[in-house]
């Protein structure tokens, strides 16, 4: 296909792997983290860390939106449809993460997803394994997949007699399209839509992945020499915002396309600006992203959400200012306020590393649930749901050549500076980058 057999070229994947090889300095180790779960995938399914030194290492970040997800903002959509009768949309993926392990009739010491007064209140159907959306949905939830924002709009102007929430998530490429139709709801002055916003942002990740407080009580902090920038994100936002962390920091920034080349292209170029002691933001992906980004997108934006002080991720618990909410001009379509909710953490499965996974300080099968209990059919955590999971990713592939122990993993300072052995033999390998030529599911959510 032209413009994308392009960039899946084989030979020049070995031509790139090569130069990384061979100015990648032997005395050092290079710990580059992709935020973005779409590289994620692509490394995996195209094979490219076999293509690397082995003390070059690709860090998983948290840039998948189904896996941030934290199970208190699930057990509030579930909450809406359970218990209000509300018909609550999403997008595809959301629907498999696990939430919280309930019981089914009232318990002495009962949560309440809602986060009302009655804690008491009894949730139908509800098992100890944690109940999905879609687990709800077979026990009588009205919940439904929708791809766009526009489709939770288009229901809600078709059943005026219910209330639709649009259950909102997502990076800064999926937020624009929920503020139009906060905005054409207004518009047309439709009583029974709302939003449950949980849409967050990447530039308060990465600040707090760098330098945050939590980090240091956790005390396992990976130190980090660069990252690969988010391509989507980076259409809407641009590649501005980035360089605060090159120049406060002095970590390294390129923005790379989803492609096999792209990756390896962005690879070569922190390889480089760590080599000769540089941080600056560079733009692999220049067929897309500007400095200024979609100033259309970036204002609608603006006009109707803002903000929130604080907002938990999972794997990174509370970050300051990395989520959006609505605007008190809009504050009638926010289902937070139509409703009354009031979050509530929860914790995840105690054997679940998905936490520690979204942080980049263990891999997929460090986990003792990876493959065995834990499979894209009976995902445990929010790692295997996504199709941008790092744990999907690695099982989807099985490309567990990049999650042997590391020679060493330093603990980042407040501010940190700045392995692997030989590949398992694939039986699936195709000739062209050394990877199986099978392909992915259909991404609901880009980042």
């Amino acid at each position: 296909m032209k413009y994308v057999d392009e960039f899946r070229d084989g030979a020049l994947a070995q031509q790139i792997g090569a130069r990384i090889r061979a100015e990648a300095q032997p005395g050092r180790d290079y710990r580059f983290m992709e935020f973005c779960g779409g590289h994620t995938h692509a490394i995996a399914r195209y094979g490219v860390a076999e293509l690397l030194p082995p003390h070059l290492r690709m860090i998983h970040g948290p840039g998948c939106p189904v896996c941030v997800l934290p199970i208190g903002r699930i057990d509030q959509a579930i909450g809406l449809a359970l218990e209000r009768g509300a018909i609550v949309c999403t997008y595809g993926d959301t629907m498999r993460v696990p939430a919280s392990p309930w019981r089914a009739g009232p318990l002495p010491n009962a949560r309440d997803p809602l986060g009302g007064p009655d804690a008491q209140r009894q949730v139908r159907g509800l098992q100890d394994s944690g109940l999905s959306m879609m687990k709800a949905k077979a026990r009588g939830a009205d919940i439904r997949m929708v791809y766009s924002a526009a489709d939770a709009l288009k229901i809600a102007r078709q059943h005026p007699e219910r209330e639709v929430v649009f259950f909102a998530i997502g990076f800064e490429t999926t937020t624009p399209p929920t503020a139009l139709v906060v905005k054409q709801a207004a518009q047309e002055g439709l009583k029974n839509f709302s939003v449950l916003c949980c849409h967050v942002l990447t530039p308060g990740a990465i600040a707090h992945i760098l330098d945050a407080p939590e980090a240091q009580q956790w005390g396992d902090a990976v130190a980090l020499d660069g990252f690969v920038g988010p391509a989507h994100v980076s259409i809407v936002i641009g590649s501005a915002p980035y360089e605060a962390f090159a120049r406060d920091y002095r970590k390294p920034v390129v923005i790379a396309g989803f492609e096999p080349l792209d990756v390896m292209q962005a690879i070569l170029m922190l390889v480089r600006q760590v080599n000769e002691g540089r941080a600056e933001v560079e733009n692999e992906f220049t067929r897309a992203v500007s400095r200024e980004g979609n100033h259309a997108a970036q204002a609608v934006v603006a006009e109707v959400l803002e903000l929130r002080e604080s907002f938990e991720w999972r794997g990174l618990g509370e970050v300051a200012y990395s989520a959006l909410r609505l605007k008190p001009a809009y504050a009638a379509f926010d289902a937070e306020k139509r409703f009354g909710l009031n979050y509530r953490p929860v914790a995840d499965h105690k054997q679940c590393e998905c936490g520690a996974i979204l942080r980049g300080v263990k891999r997929p099968t460090d986990c003792k649930l990876f493959g065995t209990v834990c499979t894209p059919d009976n995902p445990m955590g929010s790692c295997m749901v996504s199709s941008e999971g790092a744990c999907a990713a690695h099982y989807a592939y099985g490309r567990f050549r990049d999650m042997a122990p590391p020679r060493s993993l330093p603990v980042a300072a407040p501010r940190g500076g700045s392995g692997s052995g030989p590949a398992e033999p694939d039986p699936r390998q195709s000739p062209e980058l050394g990877t199986c030529g099978a392909c992915s599911a259909p991404n609901q959510i880009p980042t």
